[in-house]
């Protein structure tokens, strides 16, 4: 069963590339999780003379920080602290990656934000991209503290059996065993049996070309969430990609400021224009 969930999990210990040489400014946060594993994570201070709040990040299921960073790092501009953090044996945290873990790691950094750097909940956002969005979902419906203000989830999967069975069913090699294989994967972690639990504003998002999780797993998702909840499908964006669109950053953070003024319902209005890329600069 270990390594059905490995499966999952594609982790780098090395950082590709040190974000200071593109000029962003951070901090290195070394924290525990509940089981004692040593994690690190990057703190990036908001820029400018105000600060609206502070957004969590949760990244893929490959390599580490350092190479998902790009899909944040254009938010301290615009008046936003950042924490991006590895998982347990991604880049700099020691352990090995399980379901478990990683669950228990997403509440460290809950914790960590809010206990050790004293960030007021009612200013904290989540944003969860493919794997970290399903965790991200999964992980604030067992939290037992006050609520974040919000939950972004791009491209999350909803069911693990259920994608474990999409990807050997795309190939005729693996075809014949994607049912006895997805049966060896653990579903008590899959979010689409605890989206519904949450009670703060959720927005789905789904790449129209998205073949690593098709928007079939956003759409569950949004029909089994509780309201508040949006969903934007984003036309000829594909897995990963949606936050290289200038339009669709805009839209973010309308949302973000939406949601930390109280408006529950901020991501209504979603981006119409097909996907365009114009990758985020720091």
């Amino acid at each position: 069963m270990s390594g059905c969930q490995r499966a999952f999990f594609f982790p780098s210990e090395e950082h590709y590339w040190d974000p200071k040489e593109e000029g962003v400014e951070y901090e290195d946060v070394f924290f525990k999780s509940s089981d004692g594993v040593k994690l690190h994570g990057w703190f990036l201070p908001a820029q400018g003379d105000e600060t609206f709040g502070t957004i969590i990040h949760l990244h893929g299921n490959a390599q580490n920080i350092s190479t998902h960073l790009v899909s944040v790092w254009w938010l301290p501009k615009h008046g936003f602290n950042v924490f991006v953090f590895d998982y347990r044996g991604f880049g700099h945290s020691e352990g090995r990656p399980d379901f478990s873990g990683v669950h228990k790691d997403a509440h460290a950094a809950l914790e960590t934000v809010i206990n050790d750097m004293e960030k007021d909940p009612e200013t904290l956002l989540v944003f969860g991209q493919s794997i970290g969005a399903s965790i991200a979902i999964t992980s604030l419906s067992l939290w037992e503290g006050e609520e974040p203000a919000g939950l972004v989830a791009e491209t999350p999967f909803a069911c693990y059996r259920q994608i474990t069975r999409e990807v050997l069913g795309s190939f005729w090699l693996t075809w014949p065993f994607q049912y006895p294989f997805s049966w060896l994967v653990t579903d008590a972690y899959s979010p689409i049996d605890f989206i519904h639990d949450l009670q703060m504003p959720v927005l789905l998002i789904a790449a129209e070309k998205d073949r690593t999780t098709p928007p079939h797993h956003a759409e569950s998702l949004y029909e089994a969430a509780s309201p508040p909840r949006h969903i934007w499908h984003i036309e000829g964006a594909r897995h990963g990609l949606p936050m290289a669109d200038s339009r669709v950053r805009k839209h973010l953070l309308d949302t973000f400021h939406g949601w930390l003024e109280g408006d529950l319902d901020a991501a209504e209005k979603a981006p119409a224009d097909p996907w365009q890329q114009d990758p985020p600069r720091p």
